[in-house]
């Protein structure tokens, strides 16, 4: 049988490891605790660590350049990959554009509630700083107390199996929804523990930039766009139509909470973390989390009796969807750009009220979809339905713009050849090659001298 180290012995261990290894008192407390972890748990701790495996990703803005100008002037326009294995959480939200580099003396930059969801530290220091203190850092501050990546305490209570929801915008929004997480089974609280992180959220702008989850009307398309209209918040101004954006990250929990899945009391866990058996015979929850295909007799075969069969409707409803969002964004593309030779023209914003209004609505509704991983799976029938509307709104706001631009004796309005991320990118002034430099010269001097290894696993420096 394990023994268990307890605190007394565990805090005069890490103290006499301190005096011998020359590390800090919290990285000799990580590795302590992860040993632990993984004398315990081996399996659980061995298929987490196994995640690194899961090294590929998409380059999404090389794939679809349209959503460069669809994202002008915001971070996402600068770069934007598939997810990876968990390992990976830290290193890719350090190295990528879209978090910058040390914003100059005096100057707010990107807030630390970008850390929220990618390590344990980000609970730890809201503890420490209060929420609001934490989030109202800038990200870059905060970079040398990250010190592990997302780990068994994102889930669990320390040390055992009993399942936790340690972030406080998911607590919120549970309450709000009246799914108040120690009130449900054990089932939805493993779906509520992935929710935690796989949600769609805002930084609220009037309690610095914390971290904020709108469900106060539901978690549908409409009632969140409720939500923000009722606000009258947007996230940036579009600066070629002068729209007031909208941006969805991630809702995998508002798609599978409607899907025929969670009808059924299949969740996150039955598909992507089936159970395994190790080489004791002993049953465990495989925390390699990944494809549910890639196990199909594990996680599909109870429900679905031919893998084939199954993939073919995927295939089928990943090719709908695919198509009907390329769609979308060739017309809002276009809505952009003729709304621009509108305000060129002299339009007013009593006139262009209608025409940017559908715009907004209907690129958040393509992105709500298209921001879900794995939506295709997840819950394709409210895809469908989604991308169909953002058609029909986007479709509304060209007829409203053609006839704007008629008024203004408008007869040629400029489409720039996005056919390519580089010629969407120059489309709307962004140099990667400069924003690249920059970010680089920030890795090398601040990054790797001064941050833990995990915020550089995966990547190699010049």
């Amino acid at each position: 049988m394990i023994r268990r180290l307890s605190r007394t012995a565990l805090n005069v261990t890490l103290l006499v490891s301190v005096m011998f290894s020359g590390q800090s008192l919290a990285d000799t407390e990580i590795d302590l605790l992860q040993s632990a972890d993984k004398a315990q748990f081996p399996a659980q701790y061995n298929s987490w660590a196994a995640t690194e495996e899961q090294a590929e990703r998409e380059d999404l803005l090389a794939n679809y350049p349209a959503n460069i100008i669809l994202w002008a002037g915001s971070s996402f326009a600068k770069e934007y990959h598939s997810p990876r294995g968990h390992q990976f959480a830290v290193a890719d939200v350090t190295h990528t554009l879209r978090t910058g580099v040390t914003p100059e003396s005096g100057t707010k930059g990107l807030s630390a509630s970008c850390w929220t969801c990618k390590t344990p530290d980000a609970p730890r220091l809201m503890n420490e700083l209060g929420v609001q203190g934490f989030s109202g850092k800038n990200f870059t501050d905060l970079g040398h107390e990250i010190k592990s990546v997302v780990y068994c305490t994102d889930c669990h209570v320390k040390g055992s199996e009993e399942l936790a929801l340690p972030r406080p915008h998911a607590q919120d929004a549970m309450t709000k929804i009246h799914l108040p997480f120690d009130k449900q089974d054990t089932s939805m609280q493993g779906a509520q523990v992935c929710g935690q992180c796989h949600v769609s959220y805002y930084f609220q702008p009037e309690s610095s930039n914390k971290v904020n989850i709108p469900w106060i009307f539901g978690n549908d398309a409409d009632s969140i766009e409720k939500y923000y209209d009722t606000r009258r918040f947007y996230e940036w101004i579009h600066p070629i139509s002068k729209t007031p954006i909208l941006k969805a990250r991630h809702p995998e929990f508002e798609h599978w909470s409607r899907s025929k899945h969670a009808k059924r009391g299949v969740t996150c866990i039955t598909c992507h973390m089936p159970a395994a058996t190790d080489k004791n015979g002993t049953e465990y929850t495989n925390h390699k989390v990944g494809s549910a295909l890639a196990q199909f007799d594990k996680a599909c075969s109870s429900c679905h009796g031919s893998q084939s069969k199954i993939e073919k409707v995927l295939d089928r409803d990943k090719k709908a969807i695919d198509k009907a969002a390329r769609h979308v964004e060739s017309l809002l593309v276009k809505a952009h750009y003729e709304a621009k030779a509108a305000w060129v023209a002299g339009a007013s914003w009593p006139t262009m009220n209608d025409a940017i209004m559908a715009i907004r609505h209907a690129q958040w509704r393509w992105d709500f979809a298209m921001a879900s991983h794995g939506l295709y799976a997840h819950n394709p029938q409210e895809g469908k339905v989604l991308l169909a509307k953002a058609t029909e709104q986007a479709t509304f706001s060209r007829e409203k713009l053609k006839e704007i631009l008629r008024v203004l004796k408008v007869k040629d309005v400029y489409y720039p050849d996005i056919s390519t991320k580089e010629k969407a990118h120059q489309a709307i002034g962004i140099s990667v090659e400069a924003l690249t430099k920059e970010k680089q010269a920030f890795l090398k001097e601040e990054v790797e001298k001064n941050w833990s290894p995990i915020t550089q696993r995966g990547y190699q420096y010049p």
